[in-house]
């Protein structure tokens, strides 16, 4: 028994200590986001590619979660003659839940894992130990550009996921369940809130800059060689789902409860 409860007090123990580590490491990468010197083109860089490159599975995600969600709602809605009701309940669901949340994975999935295993190689090639050499904050050139390249730039992923999956709904019900168009679309711009812009956006931001400071705390922290490689970008995209629910919870009783 003893033996019992000393491993899970160890286990407790490991937990707060490495929450501790992510609570300052992260509070070091906002820190020098807002200090001089800002290295731009690693910022454009990110920004780049954690944006753009991400809207091909962004958007092929959102289109057809859209379409399957109006397809489910029909379906059920039928059920009770609601059949209508599917204009409003697609926008509600892709805006405030499904867009933010299936965009904040795919970026987990892309993103995380990449940052993960860019600086996990740049650690095992001791790269960041070059760049200490060269008097260059690892923190502020690797980290730093990422997270608010993030922070940035998946609202604005986040908007087009909600829009494209908001379509993806009004082409599948205009085409398959006989919706009118014109009704669809004034269905949906009436029932949608400014809260529910607004909470989407919200939740993009935070989910953004979860899925880099979990790629770049993983990969700064990693071990040594191949393994260690595999297993920060592992753990980095576990990680980051995992927030990102969480994160997604916590939000949804800010801007909803009550």
């Amino acid at each position: 028994m003893r033996a019992f409860l000393g491993a899970i007090g160890a286990a407790f123990l490991g937990l707060l200590a490495s929450t501790g580590r992510f609570a300052i490491f992260t509070g070091s990468a906002f820190s020098h986001m807002v200090r001089p010197p800002f290295y731009m083109k690693e910022f454009w860089q990110a920004a780049l590619n954690i944006g753009f490159f991400s809207l091909p599975v962004v958007g092929l995600t959102a289109f057809f979660t859209g379409g399957a969600l109006a397809l489910q709602i029909y379906a059920g809605g039928s059920r009770f003659s609601a059949e209508a009701v599917v204009p409003q309940i697609v926008a509600i669901g892709m805006v405030r839940e499904l867009g933010p949340v299936l965009g904040g994975l795919m970026i987990a999935a892309r993103v995380t894992s990449s940052i993960a295993a860019e600086i996990a190689t740049m650690k095992v090639t001791e790269q960041i130990d070059a760049l200490v050499t060269l008097s260059t904050h690892p923190m502020k050139y690797l980290t730093a550009p990422r997270v608010l390249a993030a922070i940035l730039v998946v609202p604005l992923l986040v908007a087009v996921g909600d829009t494209i999956g908001v379509m993806g709904g009004y082409v599948v019900s205009t085409s398959r369940l006989g919706f009118n168009p014109a009704s669809y679309l004034q269905n949906t711009v009436d029932f949608l809130e400014m809260r529910d812009i607004v909470s989407s956006l919200a939740k993009g931001a935070a989910f953004g800059g979860i899925a880099a400071l979990m790629g770049c705390y993983f990969g700064m922290n990693s071990g040594r060689g191949a393994q260690g490689v595999g297993a920060a970008t592992k753990s980095s995209v576990v990680a980051a789902a995992v927030l990102i629910l969480a994160a997604n919870y916590v939000l949804t009783e800010v801007f909803f409860s009550g």
